[in-house]
């Protein structure tokens, strides 16, 4: 009992000591993208640890005047997931220049259709940044921005609306009964998209309650999809 006890400890208790080069990685991969304590509890080292490691990282001659457009796409990518101080220590950039070029990006507006990559990504990252920061991001009006997330019937991570209101929980609207029998009759064969728009949920809602439930889509529908997916892969081409 007692060898058990002890390895339950050990295994609980954060790593301290050199950093191996694997976790330096990760740690890079990582900062800017997602807070100081959910990197400590993947690495398992105190919080206090990831933020020295990060300055030693990401320490270098700071950078001054014309920005390169490698830093620009990194500057996007960082955008509403962490503060400019943060974004600064990344790109060796004083805090000052990266507001300033985050005004910037603000400025420069496109009324163009939205191409399949920028599709992809704003799909990715819509739940966990603000509109006003997505409209920078992509370089789009807020009217844009929203009435595409209206389209792709997306939702804003519930974490993440917790963060922003500052309140400990968010109540969503509970699922009605004829909602249900509704997801269960249609979810095999619509797309998700097309259940969301119906019942005027995210899609995000409608996937977690149909696995939720052990709902799966039929073998025609994920035939049809995939011929979707492919049509749209030529298309982008």
């Amino acid at each position: 009992m007692r060898s058990i006890k002890g390895g339950l400890g050990r295994a609980s208790a954060p790593r301290r000591g050199r950093w191996s080069q694997r976790e330096q990685a990760r740690l890079k991969e990582l900062y800017g993208l997602r807070d100081d304590a959910s990197i400590a509890r993947e690495l398992k080292r105190p919080v206090a640890s990831i933020r020295r490691m990060a300055e030693k990282l990401f320490h270098g001659p700071p950078r001054t005047g014309q920005w390169t457009a490698s830093e620009v796409l990194e500057l996007r990518r960082y955008l509403g997931a962490t503060s400019s101080e943060v974004i600064g220590r990344i790109l060796a950039r004083p805090t000052e220049e990266v507001n300033e070029r985050i005004f910037e990006l603000g400025r420069i507006k496109s009324d163009g259709s939205w191409q399949r990559e920028e599709l992809a990504e704003f799909k990715r990252i819509f739940g966990t940044r603000t509109d006003e920061d997505l409209s920078r991001i992509f370089g789009r009006s807020l009217d844009s921005v929203r009435k595409l997330a209206d389209e792709l019937a997306l939702a804003k991570d519930k974490a993440f609306v917790r963060k922003l209101a500052g309140r400990a929980s968010t109540r969503m609207p509970r699922w009605r009964s004829e909602e249900l029998e509704r997801l269960r009759l249609d979810y095999p064969v619509q797309s998700n998209l097309e259940l969301a728009r119906t019942l005027g949920r995210s899609v995000k809602s409608v996937v977690s309650k149909a696995h939720h439930l052990g709902l799966k889509k039929s073998s025609e529908r994920l035939r049809d999809m995939g011929r979707e997916n492919v049509s749209l892969r030529y298309q982008g081409a």
